[in-house]
């Protein structure tokens, strides 16, 4: 579309014996002008609203509230597949958010790994970019009053994904990136090992790529990391839970009524046995300090208090676990997860012998895993996965499974020293954020920095 432009340079705007009628023509056409660019404001927003029906004549499209920095947000919920290998299988609703600047801006997607929360991703705001927000499927709004466990693998999830930007690169030609955290991560690596062209760069933030339903690398991780002082203090911690377990449980209980929270499916003194052995592990990811874990003498309050801080004894209620009931299923089956190192407690356990996160999982349904999914993904980010640069938190538990790619692939991994599940490109050094934004230049040209973070 040519727009209409005027080119007021033919006025002598610096003399002062400007005519009264070029005075009205100038004012007319400075009006003429301001008409015109709002009308081409309304045609390009109607413009992609349209296109976007064009592009998903089943969806339903909403337009939202502007974020800071964009000029349109869209909410799309696709009439998604079922299996993209058989449409007659039916469809379920799923959301996607997508915050408009403009067309030749490059484009992030963000493949979340359970349920999106619209909001603008670190990498968006680095690059200037377009920003797709996916909720991974049967999470979140994304959920089906019935889940069919069966559809719920991650090649669907991927065919959702390059379905869709298959699609939005007939309106969006510039470079595509991808991003996630954690599960999100994981998809992002998934995704580039089944569609390596679909994006030309991966930016993955504190990703596993996980060995079995119970990664030993991750108790490893635990025995090693931090202080053998530290590590004496945690074991102790999780003694003192189970020592005082009657007074502990009466704090569960109080909380649980304050909080309106039920817990039928995993009764209170199983959810306490459970999270002191989630203690270790959540402590080391989410970069807990080892001065603030109670210590010997502490009220019941106290240690309670802090258990909720690193691990949430909500996690556990009945609401949660039917939350986390599609995240289970997946870990269970394709994606690998942890296992719980019992033998500083043994001797205290009195509900949780044989720990496991298939207490955690549907029940009732065939939950076979299947050992060669990920390590296919891991093989080609390791050894072929161009363009990926991997963000990681040194403590974080889940950095014992990230994958390290071999010498001559064009890759960066970046380890935050001290850092945790929480680690994002911000908290590096600016010696290290200049390396990353000099990669990132590199792959995609040398002005992709528009604004550095702080």
């Amino acid at each position: 579309m040519l727009i209409p432009y005027f080119n007021f340079t033919v006025f002598n705007l610096n003399c002062i014996t400007m005519s009264y009628s070029k005075k009205l023509l100038f004012g007319f056409l400075l009006l003429v002008q301001a008409g015109l660019y709002a009308q081409v404001l309304s045609i390009t927003e109607t413009d992609l609203s349209t296109k976007l029906q064009e592009l998903f004549p089943k969806a339903k499209i909403k337009k939202m509230a502007t974020a800071e920095g964009f000029a349109q947000n869209y909410e799309l919920i696709l009439a998604e597949p079922y299996d993209h290998n058989d449409p007659e299988a039916g469809t379920f609703d799923h959301y996607v958010y997508l915050t408009h600047r403009d067309f030749s801006s490059p484009v992030v997607l963000v493949t979340e790994g359970y349920w999106a929360v619209p909001v603008t991703y670190e990498l968006t705001d680095l690059l200037g970019a377009n920003q797709v927000q996916v909720e991974y499927r049967f999470y979140g709004k994304s959920k089906p009053d019935s889940i069919p466990w069966n559809y719920l693998k991650n090649d669907q999830a991927i065919e959702d994904y390059h379905q869709l930007v298959t699609k939005l690169k007939m309106l969006y030609k510039g470079d595509w990136i991808s991003t996630g955290i954690s599960k999100g991560g994981e998809t992002v690596l998934i995704y580039k090992s089944k569609y390596p062209d679909d994006v030309e760069v991966a930016v993955p933030y504190v990703a596993p790529l996980i060995n079995g339903q119970e990664d030993p690398r991750t108790e490893e991780h635990i025995k090693t990391v931090g202080t053998e002082g530290c590590r004496n203090r945690i074991e102790d911690y999780q003694r003192q839970l189970l020592v005082k377990r009657d007074s502990v449980l009466v704090e569960i209980n109080e909380y649980a009524l304050e909080e309106k929270m039920t817990f039928t499916i995993i009764p209170p003194e199983e959810a306490l046995e459970y999270a002191v052995l989630e203690f270790p592990f959540s402590f080391w990811q989410w970069g807990g300090q080892c001065e603030d874990i109670p210590l010997q003498g502490s009220s019941a309050k106290v240690i309670f208090d802090y258990l909720n801080k690193i691990v949430s004894i909500g996690f556990y209620n009945d609401q949660n676990y039917d939350i986390y009931l599609p995240s289970y299923y997946q870990h269970m089956t394709e994606l690998g997860y942890y296992g719980f190192d019992t033998t500083p407690v043994e001797d205290l356990l009195q509900v949780v012998h044989h720990p496991t996160n298939l207490r955690f999982a549907p029940q009732g349904i065939d939950l076979s895993y299947d050992p060669v999914y990920i390590s296919r993904v891991r093989d080609y980010v390791e050894s072929n996965g161009d363009q990926i640069l991997f963000i990681y938190g040194e403590l974080d538990t889940w950095g014992a499974c990230a994958p390290n790619p071999e010498p001559d692939v064009d890759a960066l991994k970046m380890v935050l020293k001290g850092g945790s599940h929480k680690t994002r490109i911000k908290d590096f050094s600016m010696e290290d954020r200049e390396k990353i934004y000099q990669t990132l230049k590199k792959w995609l040209g040398p002005d992709a920095i528009a604004k550095p973070v702080e």
